[in-house]
């Protein structure tokens, strides 16, 4: 394998958070789940995915039993979206044994922000066990959150006092914390 020189790898990252914030189209934050996509709703997920450049980064870092799920996760977390700027977390050393993330800034068609990222840890049952998460802050209270964007997910209960969390699939719960006057969303979804 091929060993490549860290201020490389550093500027190709650099290099691909501006072709991702340059080229990334629009989409809604909180899209279907990533473990079993409704291919009823959304014909193009028969189709092979692109090589998303983050997934190219990995794999030049060494990065190679995650690979597809890399590109899986990547893909659906930017699919659509105005823009996304990304910052990686490459292991300093044994790269395919270790632990890789990625945090990204994604950018909505409402002039929304939204914070995501995404890790894979390889190694485990089934090669590749990952996990994402997208947050965003939404002007609306967090029982008219819950209503609008997630009435088919079931309230579970409090995490202590404030936070709500709410059922969707086994490996999907979204938490809805108040703050001030909006609420803050954050999905989790574990993949494995």
């Amino acid at each position: 394998m091929k060993s490549y020189p860290f201020r490389l790898i550093i500027a190709e990252i650099v290099f691909i958070s501006l072709v991702i914030v340059i080229f990334l189209p629009l989409h809604s934050v909180f899209a279907a789940d990533v473990a079993k996509p409704d291919t009823s709703q959304n014909p193009a997920v028969l189709m092979p995915s692109a090589v998303h450049p983050i997934t190219e980064v990995a794999v030049k870092a060494g990065i190679l039993s995650c690979a597809s799920r890399i590109n899986q996760v990547s893909n659906f977390l930017t699919a659509d979206k105005q823009g996304t700027g990304i910052y990686l977390f490459i292991p300093p050393s044994i790269p395919d044994q270790s632990i890789f993330s990625i945090s990204m800034e994604v950018l909505g068609s409402n002039a929304s922000t939204a914070y995501a990222s995404e890790s894979f840890a390889p190694n485990q049952a089934g090669g590749c066990g990952a996990l994402y998460e997208e947050v965003i802050y939404l002007p609306m209270s967090c029982n008219d959150a819950a209503k609008k964007y997630f009435s088919g997910m079931k309230r579970e209960r409090e995490l202590l006092k404030n936070i709500t969390v709410l059922v969707g699939s086994p490996t999907v719960r979204v938490f809805l914390m108040p703050a001030g006057s909006g609420c803050v969303v954050i999905k989790k979804e574990v993949i494995r």
